[in-house]
């Protein structure tokens, strides 16, 4: 059976675009209402180790590295293969990697505008409602939680809505291959590592 590429449609990159965005409006509101910021924080989230879970988002995470200059990517993706031999040496001694994301470039996100979910609404607290009616809270970043004792008073991020957007997308991405698609559970650096997502 042939193995093709996965492509996004214009209208496809819109939809995760427009996401996104709403993502990060409910972020600054959240963070509004806390009168929290980031700024002059001694930590950096970006060596934080997130697992991410979708085609979609590995997809779009690809649409974006496109668009770079061969040089950038090709070091993104030198800092990337770093990445997997360091993560690996941790989490084989039990240990939660704590490495810069090959994306971050001089304390900043080389590919901003692409960055995924888990990047876009990490450190305010928030919830999210799973399809089985269990609640999931998080009480926002270690600097967050400092900076507002009376977090738990104010409502949080509801992420579930954008979960949902998120599930709809990568229902029509994968169209009649989702049932026979492997599961994804990768790191942005094996994403980078693997190239564009690729389904049987």
């Amino acid at each position: 059976m042939k193995a093709d590429e996965i492509e996004l449609t214009p209208e496809f990159v819109r939809q995760v675009a427009d996401l996104y965005h709403d993502m990060e409006a409910a972020y600054d509101r959240t963070a509004k209402e806390l009168d929290f910021s980031c700024s002059g924080c001694p930590d950096n989230c970006c060596d934080s180790f997130f697992l991410h879970h979708t085609y979609t988002e590995w997809a779009y995470l690809w649409h974006g590295l496109k668009a770079l200059d061969d040089n950038l990517l090709s070091a993104i993706i030198e800092k990337a293969s770093d990445y997997i031999i360091e993560s690996e040496a941790s989490l084989a001694k039990g240990e939660r990697p704590i490495i810069m994301c090959p994306l971050n470039s001089e304390g900043r996100c080389a590919l901003y505008l692409y960055r995924m979910m888990i990047c876009r609404l990490h450190g305010v607290p928030a919830a999210f409602t799973k399809p089985d009616g269990q609640q999931l809270h998080f009480p926002g970043c270690f600097r967050c939680q400092e900076h507002n004792s009376t977090t738990n008073s104010l409502a949080p991020l509801d992420r579930t809505r954008f979960f949902q957007r998120l599930v709809n997308l990568e229902i029509e991405l994968l169209g009649e291959k989702r049932p026979t698609a492997p599961r994804v559970k990768l790191t942005i650096a094996q994403m980078i590592m693997k190239g564009p997502p690729i389904l049987p």
